[in-house]
């Protein structure tokens, strides 16, 4: 708290000198409050560069330096070092921001000429698709029985997965048959992931009586009944 406190009465004119050091420094012309735009800097016949100074990151300020877009394609958001936002989601604001295109410049006012620290520029954003997330979430898609979660939902008791269903399936075959090999389990559900599934226990529902040997633990009795009541297909 410290650290922030240091911050909480700036306003976004004290962002002012220490940015148009920063850019004049670089060879920049800077000027504020251009045309509703908080700062222009122009450097030769070099696009211009517009910096919307704000205290923080919401959506109202997003949208208003996606709308400076309109005037240039290279648009930043100038805030104060040590915001919460940046402390806590630093990561996904910076993705977010060049998503949308822009750039982000944070500003220590603090320092005794000002220093600036760019996160990101404006520029076009590929995003990189990893082929393993994609083969994971189609696998989960293409193996899961039914339709059993209603989209958008934050069930208490869980989401019913591919693996919750090989797992449901083997504990429904212990409370009607007892304790039983899992090789003898796997060969009658026709499920290569059994022994796996009861070695891990994940959900606690299965005890290990011996080499190999499984049965259904107090917990499974209690628990696994519940989730054969989930509705297997959503309409």
């Amino acid at each position: 708290m410290k650290r922030l406190s240091k911050f909480l009465d700036i306003q976004e004119a004290d962002l002012y000198p220490p940015l148009k050091h920063f850019l004049t420094h670089q060879g920049y012309k800077v000027k504020g409050e251009v045309e509703h735009c908080d700062v222009i800097a122009v450097r030769g016949d070099e696009p211009v560069v517009v910096v919307e100074l704000k205290l923080s990151i919401n959506l109202t300020v997003m949208l208003q330096a996606v709308d400076r877009l309109q005037i240039s394609d290279t648009v930043y958001i100038g805030v104060p070092k040590g915001i919460a936002v940046l402390q806590k989601q630093r990561k996904q604001v910076v993705k977010l921001l060049r998503m949308l295109g822009l750039g982000l410049m944070v500003i220590d006012p603090a320092a005794a000429i000002g220093s600036v620290d760019v996160l990101c520029d404006p520029g076009e954003y590929k995003p990189r698709q990893v082929k393993q997330r994609t083969h994971r979430l189609l696998g989960e898609f293409m193996h899961r029985v039914g339709d059993p979660n209603a989209g958008g939902s934050t069930a208490r008791r869980g989401i019913m997965t591919v693996y919750r269903q090989k797992a449901l399936a083997i504990a429904e075959y212990l409370q009607e048959h007892g304790e039983t090999k899992a090789a003898v389990i796997a060969r009658s559900l026709a499920e290569s992931k059994t022994r796996v599934i009861l070695y891990d226990n994940v959900y606690g529902w299965f005890d290990r009586l011996g080499k190999g040997v499984y049965a259904l633990s107090p917990r499974g009795e209690a628990e696994f009944p519940k989730w054969l009541t989930h509705d297997q297909t959503v309409d």
